[in-house]
């Protein structure tokens, strides 16, 4: 249909207003046998144009068209509610006389005034807001449902049943009414056989599942039934109109419950473990079977993963902005782990390692791991646990590097089996909550580092003994000089006190002077303290700066400055840009305020092979330990970043190969443990962002909220390689020119990365929810399905588990962090054995599921 399609219901004098009529062609599936399709949303705005003759009160129509899905009453928790609100709060009129809407709906009003006199309902209001300005048979906003035709391929209105609503803001809850027709009642050209009428009235502002359109859609889905009316007409009494209803809703549920019924049932794709167990066996019956099935998922796609990273619509802007993001995002953090290194190691791991590990590590892992979207990297998790080595080591007089290598070798040893006999199958025990604990945990250690590191500069610059000695010194000069100005001005009489006076406060300043120069000196001499606020000042602003202008550029996509095309490149470089222009302004601009440079140690030993020799069997065994932990930890980083990239949203063609690359990091970080380079693994929240530097997406709008959905990601290892082999030239430039990139700025990065890291997190998302107001609840399909009080009951139990992980990961004790790789294995079976008690699965489906 088109602009001058047919008038709406109710609409006898059509010509003289200006009407939108909202429909669109069904969905594929949601016909039933009757051809009985989805309802439809007639949301009506008015157009007027100026008429040339106002007797002939000639208009405009306009008509757009809308459609609506039938109501999921067994995954739509309001569904069921609302039908229940209808059955103890509706206004039910039979038989009624009428010859007209208006007279209908005029008796629906009074009907709901006198049977609800609570409400303190406005029928002057509410005929207005139902009914077009200036005409009263015309409804402003109603729902109607179709018949099409296959065979022809036209769509009919479904005459026998009109539903009428409205938002109107006096009112304070929902008001429903049903009028069923003493004869059939001509309403319109598209309603001409009307034997049923719905009325609603909603509150202005309500959340987005309780919403009018949202009501209508629960009982448009009852009459789309024309058994279920048929039913109707037969019902002898108001009571048993209610309980008929009812049991139509109930009978719904059931049907819809059952997959062969559903209309809207997302029949989730089988993950890859499931694919290996099914080609033969069972999954214990082959050692190796997972490496094999990753092996034939991923190389038939290894060319391609080259090509894919030149060949394609802007793809190669994609992949260019991709490395240069990957370069900072990787480069950056590696300086500030480096300096963490070397100062807990004493300079045994620093700078020039951490980069080799780096480049070599993702490098290695671009060209042979089964997904090349995974990035590696040395994490503060990583950093801590070797913390703990040189603590074991200083403990019991061990060589550090020795033990480390030990501990390294029995890890990588522990990964080599966990991929031959398949342990990465656990993970399709893992689902997205567990996924999203583990990156919000990430998310806090990225931005606690950052604020530890401010903080510090502070105590250093800011809180000191020299800042506070100057201040007081300051405050006793000033004091002095108005005293000694004070005395002598008032005392003009008396010329002998006033030269007493004069000379006793002259032999004050200059005995507080010079108290003072002894304090400061004394300070100087047993602590070299240094009282430089300014320097801390610009460490807050040049952090800050960095996360400022990088979100602002990563959002710029959400302005409308500029083209679409230029606001695209600027968010994929948002990051590289963010560092270098604040990096400039904190070199060159603020030249002048010393900041101190990360420390680096050009002297550091490289490929010197690891005294194994020299640790006795006692310490071998301990190694053991240790190295069972930390591929607990790596086991559940590597899997977890893994699923994060490969989850269903990313769209992915090409498989996973969760074994395959579990094997490939052990290799890499059993060489590095021979020369006491730092260990790498999958790292978060850099492996899913770089996914999102080569997708391209989609803005999609849904009642006033935007989502990007990914549309298409370029599935290539030319971004990894060519960043890594970047990061490996990087060791070229130090110290010059990377020490003019200033301290605040890799922990601005790290906010950056952190607070990105954000988007699309759910977790996340629900804990806002904790604090915005219903009405601007986003309609999310958990919002739909799962009531209120259960999407924050697990909000909070995933709060609970998160603030055990960091407990523990941020315990000031070194030995509390061991426990850290097993706490995360224990949120598995905590989601499928202790969650199900509270929440019932299928809540759980909707809010756990992808």
């Amino acid at each position: 249909m088109n602009g001058d399609s047919t008038p709406g219901p109710g609409d006898d004098a059509a010509p003289e207003s200006d009407v939108t009529f909202n429909l669109l062609p069904p969905a594929s599936g949601a016909d039933d046998d009757n051809g009985n399709v989805v309802v439809v949303k007639p949301r009506r705005e008015h157009h007027v144009t100026g008429m040339p003759d106002e007797d002939e009160g000639t208009s405009l129509l306009q008509c757009t068209y809308e459609r609506l899905t039938i109501k999921d009453f067994h995954a739509e928790v309001r569904a069921v509610r609302d039908i229940d609100f209808a059955i103890s709060n509706s206004v039910v009129l039979l038989d009624v006389q009428a010859n007209g809407l208006a007279h209908i709906v005029g008796e629906m009003l009074h009907a709901l005034c006198t049977g609800q006199p609570e409400a303190k309902l406005d029928v002057t209001a509410a005929r207005q807001a139902i009914f077009t300005s200036g005409v009263d048979s015309v409804v402003s906003h109603s729902i109607q449902g179709t018949v099409s035709s296959v065979d022809m391929g036209a769509v009919d209105y479904d005459q026998a049943w009109l539903c009428v609503m409205t938002e109107l803001p006096s009112v304070a809850q929902k008001n429903v009414a049903f009028a069923r027709l003493a004869h059939p009642v001509n309403l319109g050209p598209t309603c001409q056989e009307a034997q049923f009428v719905v009325l609603l009235l909603t509150p202005g502002k309500e959340k987005a599942t309780k919403s009018v359109m949202e009501l209508g859609r629960t009982f448009s889905s009852l009459f789309t039934d024309l058994t279920f009316r048929h039913k109707l007409l037969s019902a002898t009494s108001k009571d048993g109109f209610r309980r008929m209803l009812k049991e139509r809703a109930e009978q719904m549920q059931r049907e819809q419950a059952d997959p062969a019924f559903r209309k809207s049932s997302n029949q989730l794709a089988k993950s890859v473990f499931d694919e290996d167990d099914a080609k033969g066996g069972g999954p214990c019956s082959v050692i190796g079977r997972g490496l094999i099935g990753d092996l034939k998922r991923r190389l038939p796609h290894y060319l391609s993963d080259y090509k894919d990273g030149f060949i394609g619509e802007r793809t190669p802007h994609k992949v260019t902005a991709a490395i240069f993001f990957l370069y900072f995002a990787c480069v950056l953090p590696n300086l500030a782990f480096g300096m963490l290194n070397s100062n807990n190691t004493d300079g045994a791991i620093g700078v020039k390692k951490i980069l080799f590990s780096q480049m070599f590590g993702g490098i290695l892992f671009a060209v042979l791991g089964g997904q090349p979207l995974i990035v590696l990297l040395t994490t503060a998790p990583l950093a801590l646990y070797t913390k703990i080595i040189f603590s074991i080591s200083e403990d019991f007089d061990l060589d550090f590097r020795a033990m480390f290598a030990c501990v390294g070798l029995w890890n990588a040893g522990f990964l080599i089996l966990y991929s031959v006999f398949g342990v990465s199958k656990l993970m399709k025990w893992s689902s997205r909550s567990t996924e999203e604990i583990f990156s919000m945990f990430i998310t806090f250690a990225f931005s606690a580092d950052a604020i530890r590191d401010c903080i510090k500069d502070f105590n250093q610059n800011y809180h000191t003994d020299a800042c506070h000695e100057d201040a007081i010194t300051n405050s006793s000069l000033d004091s002095n000089n108005n005293s000694t100005f004070t005395t002598t001005v008032t005392t003009t009489t008396t010329v002998a006190t006033t030269t007493t006076l004069a000379s006793l406060a002259a032999n004050l300043t200059n005995s507080t002077t010079t108290a003072a120069t002894t304090a400061a000196a004394a300070a100087a001499a047993t602590e070299p303290s240094v009282c430089s606020r300014e320097s801390s000042v610009l460490f807050l602003l040049l952090m800050l700066c960095t996360v400022w202008v990088g979100l602002t550029l990563f959002n710029f996509t959400k302005t409308p400055y500029l083209t679409a095309g230029k606001r695209e490149i600027l968010a994929d470089y948002a990051l590289p840009i963010a560092v270098l222009f604040v990096s400039f302004f904190g070199s060159y601009i603020f030249g002048d305020v010393s900041l101190k440079p990360f420390e680096y140690n050009p002297d550091e030993g490289m490929f010197e092979l690891a005294p194994l020799t020299l640790l006795p069997a006692g310490a071998v065994f301990a190694g053991a330990g240790l190295g069972f932990s930390l591929s607990l930890l790596f086991f559940m980083d590597q899997n977890i970043s893994s699923a994060l990239v490969n989850t269903p949203n990313n769209k992915l063609k090409k498989g996973a190969a969760y074994h395959w690359d579990l094997l490939v990091v052990a290799l890499i970080n059993g060489f590095l443990s021979i020369f006491s380079f730092p260990w790498v693994h999958a790292a978060l929240p850099h492996s899913p962002l770089h996914v999102r530097a080569l997708a391209d997406h989609e803005e999609r709008v849904e009642q006033g909220h935007v989502q990007q959905v990914v549309v298409h990601v370029r599935e290539t290892r030319v971004s990894g390689i060519l960043s890594h082999v970047l990061i490996g030239l990087s060791m070229l430039m130090l110290p010059t020119p990377l020490t003019y990139i200033p301290r605040a700025v890799l922990d601005g990065l790290f906010l950056y990365v952190a607070i990105t890291a954000l988007y699309g997190n759910q977790l996340f998302d629900r804990v806002l929810l904790l604090f915005t107001e219903q009405a601007a609840y986003p309609p999310n399909h958990y919002i739909r399905r799962v009531p209120q009080r259960k999407v924050h009951t697990f909000t909070a139990i995933q709060l609970v588990q998160l603030a055990v992980l960091c407990v523990f990961g941020f315990s000031p004790v070194s030995y509390m962090k061991m426990v850290f790789p097993v706490l995360l294995m224990f949120l598995m079976p905590i989601r499928h054995k202790l969650v199900p008690k509270v929440i019932e699965p299928k809540f759980l489906k909707a809010l756990d599921g992808h």
